[in-house]
């Protein structure tokens, strides 16, 4: 490219990006009265292959060098010019958070990034889970992503450029690491480096020492047989020690702290080079900066569409020549196929508000005199209730030429000092009207349960609701009548309970309260599976508990299966054993064989995995098709390992793998401390 057109795309984009500084601005200060509160972001305008570029390298400017990047790339390419699909804009957790949007895009696509961009960094800084990488909560600790996956992208090039490193030996390396990438323990606040456990000659007695020395055996022979643990168990006079003492999940941990390489002239293990422990390092610190993203995928998404459809939507952001161009972008996001995270977890966030408004207001009936949970569904008309509910009209339409009628609401639902700006002509509140209201006024005048999609949320309310919340219910005669039960209504609880699940939960945990069978049977969502006998896929349950676990496994461990580090000495010999927790899912073996070659290359020596299948055989499965069923599958215990060489698989008695088998779908992610 010419410097002059260099110019010329330079100079325009900088227009591009002040026609944005006041949407900008005013998607900030509208996202904050709504009472988000998010990072500082930065806005930046880049063309169609820097998106491309930016969403193959997750998000960032600057990564490693690695063949996946341009894998991705070409998928992401593709997948636009064939595939009919369109980025809008990447967004990464950072404090300041940065934003990328195509240049490309309508005004009214870019208005809709930007709300969408101030909630998720609002996630980004609220959200407990994204605290565990920086040690605490997450707005309690600085995050510099970018400049981490900075310095690790030098480090490698570094290494790729010593002319004492073989270049494709570091990039086979990270290949290795990567085959790891989700068996860290997300659960667990991050530590950035681990110490290497070396036993120091000292270490061995004076008189074990004597003996030793008379074996003539090898220093390095000393430290890894004769080490703290052995010796431990000698004086307590225990036969075998369990290294590790539990089942670790966090299996880059280990096989840094542990782990060795092999050496093919030598024929045997060899401690690992700095820089390969170092690569580990920086593998496990990128998996976990990027496994809040992953374990609260519908969460972050639905609560960026619901407050980018509360803004462009409800507060009329889009502007009307907009708003036709912002619903098609809305629906298409809305409408993609498969297990839509936007979607479900806008409709959940939904839920989570109407359910906190509806009890709010039930409460409230419950405690007029004569009304109970036995006779509310009876002596209640919700139509009247409804009425009753509706903003008041000061606040649902404002303009320069109502501002005097704003006088009448109460006090709270007004910012005063917005006001008097308003009528000094100061703001222009026939294009911002919320700038002249408070946060409660907000609330007030977007409450959910009186909005047309959810007019009967209220009334939907089952029997074995009303009771629940009658029969715990204080305080049952304090008001005279319906009208002044409804005045006493707190128009902010549904969004104080979405900030404070938000601040909580993660993707598991938040399908586990909110996944209610109301939420699915009034949603209509089903499990589908693929049937043995037919071999096609068919519609399997519509019932809420199946439907539920269903959703649940396909989030617990980013969906993975879960694995864990049982034993770093299997069999006396070094080995490594590891377990696949098992609840249900099978393991895909081929991955498995091919995983286990690459774990091979981090510690050095054998490497196994115990996991448990189900099998059906074929007169089983041929009886089942003539009776039109099922077959049903026996499951067994499976020793899978790995020595260098060649894969074998082995048949293990039960008793082996019982302790994998979990009674129940066992999700194994919900600490009690994390549960809002």
């Amino acid at each position: 490219m010419s410097k002059r057109n260099s110019n010329a795309d330079r100079f325009r984009k900088q227009a591009i990006a002040t026609d944005l500084e006041e949407p900008v601005t005013e998607a900030r200060n509208l996202a904050e009265k709504l009472g988000l509160e998010p990072y500082p972001v930065n806005y930046w305008i880049i063309d169609y292959d820097e998106m491309n570029e930016l969403i193959a390298y997750g998000g960032f400017q600057s990564r490693y060098p690695h063949w996946r990047w341009g894998m991705q790339y070409d998928k992401q390419q593709k997948q636009g010019q064939y595939g009919g699909g369109k980025a809008f804009e990447i967004v990464n957790n950072d404090n300041p958070a940065h934003a990328f949007l195509q240049e490309s895009n309508t005004m009214a696509d870019q208005k809709a990034v930007i709300t969408h961009v101030e909630a998720h960094s609002d996630f980004f800084a609220n959200n407990d889970w994204f605290g565990l990488f920086t040690g605490g909560r997450a707005d309690d600790g600085q995050v510099n992503a970018a400049a981490m996956l900075e310095r690790h992208a030098r480090a490698i090039d570094e290494y790729m450029s010593d002319p004492e490193i073989d270049r494709a030996e570091v990039e086979k390396w990270i290949d290795h690491c990567l085959s790891l990438e989700d068996n860290i323990d997300q659960h667990q606040v991050f530590e950035r480096r681990l110490e290497v456990d070396g036993p120091p000659a000292e270490a061995i007695d004076d008189d074990l020492a004597e003996k030793l020395d008379e074996l003539e055996l090898s220093d390095e022979i000393k430290g890894e047989v004769f080490d703290d643990e052995w010796l431990e168990t000698l004086e307590n006079g225990e036969s075998q020690v369990n290294f590790p003492e539990e089942p670790q999940k966090d299996i880059l941990a280990f096989v840094r702290e542990h782990g060795k390489r092999y050496d093919e002239e030598a024929g045997r293990a060899v401690e690992m080079e700095p820089w390969q422990r170092d690569i580990l390092d920086m593998m496990r610190a990128e998996a976990y900066y990027f496994a809040a993203q992953k374990m609260t995928k519908v969460m972050n998404e639905g609560w960026a569409a619901y407050w980018e459809s509360t803004m462009m939507t409800d507060e009329g952001f889009a502007g009307d020549d907009e708003f036709m161009n912002y619903a098609d972008h809305m629906a298409k996001v809305l409408a993609s196929g498969g297990l839509n995270p936007y979607s479900l977890g806008m409709e959940l966030w939904e839920y989570v508000e109407n359910t906190t408004n509806r009890r709010e207001v039930l409460e409230n009936l419950l405690r007029v005199e004569g009304i109970s949970w036995r006779n509310l569904t009876e002596v209640v008309d919700f139509d009247d209730v409804l009425a009753e509910l509706e903003a008041p009209d000061a606040i649902q339409t404002i303009t320069s030429d109502s501002l005097d009628a704003l006088e009448a609401v109460p006090e709270a639902y007004v910012d005063r000092e917005a006001l008097e700006a308003a009528r000094d002509g100061e703001i222009d509140v026939d294009r911002y009207p919320w700038k002249v209201l408070t946060y409660e006024g907000l609330a007030r005048r977007h409450y959910s349960l009186v909005k047309r999609q959810h007019r009967g949320f209220l009334s939907r309310v089952s029997q074995n609701d009303v009771e629940q919340i009658g029969r715990y219910l204080f305080d049952d005669a304090r008001y005279d009548s319906i009208e002044a039960a409804l005045e006493d209504v707190e128009f902010t609880a549904g969004w104080d309970r979405l900030y404070d699940v938000r601040e909580s939960h993660n993707d598991v945990t938040f399908l586990d309260e909110y996944l209610t069978e109301e939420f699915i049977t009034t949603n209509n969502y089903f499990t589908y599976e693929h049937s043995t006998a037919t071999g096609q896929f068919h519609v399997a349950s519509d019932a809420a508990e199946d439907v539920k676990k269903k959703l649940l496994l396909q989030f617990t461990n980013f969906g993975k299966p879960t694995i864990a580090v049982y034993d770093g000495n299997y069999n006396n010999a070094n080995e490594l054993l590891c377990g696949h927790q098992y609840n249900g899912v099978m393991l895909d073996i081929a991955q498995a064989k091919a995983t286990l070659e690459r774990l091979f290359e981090l510690w050095g020596r054998p490497v196994n995995l115990l996991t448990i299948v189900s099998e059906v055989n074929e007169h089983d499965v041929e009886v089942a098709k003539r009776r039109n069923r099922e077959p049903e599958p026996e499951e067994r215990g499976k020793l899978i390992r790995y020595d260098g060489e060649e894969i074998t698989v082995e048949d293990i008695p039960w008793d082996e793998v019982d302790h994998l088998a979990a009674d129940d779908v066992d999700y194994d992610t919900k600490p009690d401390e994390w549960l809002a």
